[in-house]
């Protein structure tokens, strides 16, 4: 069984360690535990793994957040992947810091990068995982806060959520979609 793994995110710099970007913070974190390295192809940074005698396709879409259903339906067209064996893990402003929600489908909820998805796979019926980034900005100051780095706070927490993410990530691979929403890791 084969399984793609998608962590949303922009390339470059400026973005690196910040909260739009927690879907390659999870993957980057994913392959360093496995000592696993990323490559350069079509679309994405990406990297195999083996897990329970699965194969993980690991993708951080190069194509910046807003064209992200390019690499995705890409990589999942290249590796012959069902929808089903599909998992995004993405930011979300509308949960509390840490908060990790698996779903099986939903709206984009205004995010851009799932917006696209959604679009070029005609479809929201995609499993996702959401880590909740909060939303601690003034009005009209969403943009600088997503794109902007994690505080002092944040950051002594991070690692602890980025691993529950990482086990509910392995779950779904190890005991399926349903079992792993049913087993309340959170």
């Amino acid at each position: 069984m084969k399984y793609l793994i998608v962590g949303l995110g922009n390339i470059g710099q400026e973005y690196k360690n910040t909260r739009h970007n927690i879907g390659f913070t999870i993957l980057d974190q994913l392959t360093k535990d496995n000592n696993v390295s990323f490559e350069q192809r079509q679309y994405a940074s990406v990297a195999k793994m083996r897990y329970k005698g699965r194969q993980l396709v690991l993708i951080k879409p190069t194509t910046y957040m807003n064209l992200s259903g390019k690499a995705v339906n890409y990589w999942m067209q290249k590796e012959k992947i069902p929808l089903s064996h599909v998992l995004i893990i993405v930011d979300d402003v509308a949960l509390p810091f840490g908060t990790l929600r698996l779903r099986a489908k939903g709206s984009s909820g205004g995010h851009n990068g799932l917006a696209h998805i959604e679009q070029t796979i005609n479809t929201s019926n995609y499993p996702r995982l959401r880590f909740g980034i909060g939303n601690e900005f003034p009005r009209g100051q969403q943009i600088n806060y997503v794109l902007g780095k994690w505080s002092a706070d944040e950051l002594s927490f991070l690692p602890e959520r980025v691993g529950k993410a990482i086990d509910i990530i392995l779950s779904v691979i190890s005991i399926g979609f349903t079992r792993t929403l049913n087993s309340g890791i959170k």
